[in-house]
């Protein structure tokens, strides 16, 4: 009974605050103020540890939980390209960090309009590229991200693969923004956080002049063969299910090993809640043994 009414209570909150906050008319400046104190009802476990640093010049945050740590999550937040930042999911990062034992890393990539595609992505591989030159091999990095950096996650990959280079172990994905068209959006009944007149606008600012079927920008239109084990988690309440959806079909379809998981009644990156909510935290929990489960020995 209490997990249902906090349920309620947060959906609420979602449709109150946030929702009317991700507004095309709404100045980006302003959207990344308001979005940065919303996120501030996501709080991390106790004992998580972060440190601030920088990983090939970009500002990360470094999230960990306990003493042994067995490998690396490069995280990529979410935020539609234009807002969000490491500083934002401290505490989606941090039950991550406790849930895989590994150490996540989430980098400040550049952001739209000032930084249009392929900024974030050239960001992302330049993270990538320098945790290995750390000494920390491919085989022991998964690639985690929400939203929009789900989408750009499973990007990353994709370009890492296109190139030839080393892949990460594994792949996991919180509520995937994939199709920057916006051709297949889902209408659920109710939509607490996302509208779609402004993720239309976030795409066109990121996309720039490039075409949104881009599988760099869109990457449900792209090539899955080769690509690593992945997790897909999406809530039933939210405009992004078809993305989630159709990115386990075509991964599927190319023969990667694919975990596709619907929460009924909750909404867009719910996994913010982890702690507080109970099937967030399961949700997690599940995401961290994905993590640990694909790691090289």
């Amino acid at each position: 009974m209490l997990q249902h009414l906090l349920e309620t209570g947060l959906r609420q909150t979602m449709n109150r605050l946030v929702r009317p906050a991700l507004h095309p008319a709404i100045p980006v400046s302003v959207q990344r103020t308001l979005i940065s104190q919303a996120y501030r009802s996501s709080t991390p476990p106790r004992g998580c540890r972060f440190q601030t640093d920088t990983l090939a010049d970009l500002p990360v945050i470094r999230s960990s939980f306990g003493q042994a740590t067995r490998g690396a999550v490069l995280y990529l937040h979410g935020g539609g390209y234009i807002i969000g930042s490491a500083a934002t999911h401290k505490g989606l990062t941090g039950h991550l960090a406790k849930a895989s034992g590994c150490m996540v890393v989430t980098p400040d990539y550049r952001l739209a309009p000032e930084h249009p595609f392929p900024a974030a992505l050239d960001d992302a591989e330049a993270a990538w590229q320098a945790l290995i030159d750390e000494g920390i091999s491919p085989g022991q990095i998964a690639i985690a991200g929400d939203s929009a950096g789900g989408g750009l996650a499973i990007a990353l990959a994709m370009r890492l693969r296109n190139n030839n280079q080393p892949l990460p172990a594994s792949l996991t994905v919180f509520s995937p923004w994939t199709d920057l068209t916006q051709e297949s959006l889902y209408s659920p009944e109710s939509e607490p956080v996302l509208q779609a007149r402004w993720t239309a606008k976030a795409a066109k600012l990121y996309a720039g002049e490039e075409s949104l079927r881009n599988p760099l920008l869109s990457p449900v239109f792209g090539n899955f063969q080769g690509l690593p084990p992945l997790l897909i988690q999406v809530g039933s309440q939210e405009i992004l299910l078809n993305d989630a959806e159709r990115l386990a079909r075509a991964a599927r379809e190319a023969g990667v090993q694919t975990q596709f998981e619907v929460f009924n009644s909750l909404w867009h990156v719910f996994q913010v809640h982890s702690g507080q909510l109970d099937r967030a935290t399961a949700a997690v929990q599940t995401a961290g043994e994905h993590i640990r489960g694909h790691l090289a020995d």
